[in-house]
């Protein structure tokens, strides 16, 4: 007798892969409305599909390949297939129930093709173009899904993304020296006498603190600039701004005095959850 496996129940796919890999953004989604989170959920977890691919490959041309499915999906040139790909229907899903725009999210696939390759991250003007493609891109879909799809909203996302973006890149530094991978600006390297070898290898050198508070000013900027436009955007529309208050939880930890920048320090998710709970009830998310 043949027996007949059920399709995976794609809503929860979607919602334990992104509370498995991007658990900040999951707990962001509980204090959305049932329709905006499945939304949501969709879209992070496509995020977590592209942003893993470099973990999951060993060379760049396998990621490339997968890179290029999802560019084809967007063109209209996958059918069959994105079926039975459960994080592509919800996507597809979101897309069509939100009337949200293909082009940011092709353009993401296209920036991540970055991390498959080990130049290092050229500019801080080059970083701002990747976090803009992606961070902020996240930032500003999910305003769409939240109904607000404003110029305000458009610059809130900007800020919104680089502040946030630019504290992951920090946060991320130990795996990515470890990968010799680097993206931090070689720019500020090169201006506090910083040298690659030496983040490669690990060594937590004054030069390399002075990049960092460097990059953590620019991100409080960005940070500042973002709440200070949150006010203009409606209440309803906030909840997708939330991963802000983990953002600047985790610059308050990345800038903490004789922190080694090599050491992995994971935020607990009850503290995640903490965070975002009492940012939702914040006069800024509020008022």
């Amino acid at each position: 007798m043949s027996s007949t496996v059920a399709p995976p129940d794609t809503v929860t796919f979607c919602a334990d892969l992104v509370r498995s890999h991007d658990f900040p953004r999951y707990a962001a989604t509980l204090f959305a409305p049932a329709a905006e989170r499945r939304a949501l959920l969709a879209l992070y977890a496509f995020n977590v599909e592209i942003v893993r691919v470099r973990d999951q490959v060993s060379q760049p041309l396998p990621g490339e390949i997968r890179f290029q499915w999802w560019t084809d999906l967007f063109s209209g040139l996958v059918h069959g297939s994105a079926e039975g790909n459960p994080v592509a229907a919800e996507l597809l899903r979101a897309i069509r129930d939100f009337d949200l725009p293909v082009e940011p999210l092709s353009l993401l696939v296209d920036e991540h093709q970055f991390d498959l390759y080990n130049d290092p991250m050229p500019t801080m003007t080059a970083l701002e173009g990747y976090l803009d493609a992606t961070s902020s891109a996240l930032f500003a879909l999910a305003a769409r899904i939240m109904g607000e799809a404003s110029d305000t909203a458009e610059h809130l996302s900007r800020h919104a993304g680089l502040a946030q973006g630019i504290a992951q890149v920090m946060a991320n530094l130990p795996r990515d020296a470890s990968h010799r991978q680097l993206f931090l600006p070689q720019q500020y390297l090169t201006s506090h006498g910083c040298a690659m070898e030496d983040v490669f290898a690990g060594k937590a050198t004054p030069n390399l603190h002075a990049v960092l508070d460097q990059l953590i000013g620019e991100a409080r900027q960005h940070l500042t600039t973002a709440s200070s436009l949150l006010a203009q955007v409606p209440r309803s529309a906030r909840a997708a701004f939330l991963p802000l208050s983990q953002a600047r939880a985790d610059l308050d930890r990345l800038s903490r005095p004789g922190r080694n920048p090599f050491v992995a320090q994971p935020g607990s998710r009850l503290r995640t959850l903490w965070t975002l709970w009492r940012a939702s009830r914040s006069r800024e998310f509020t008022k």
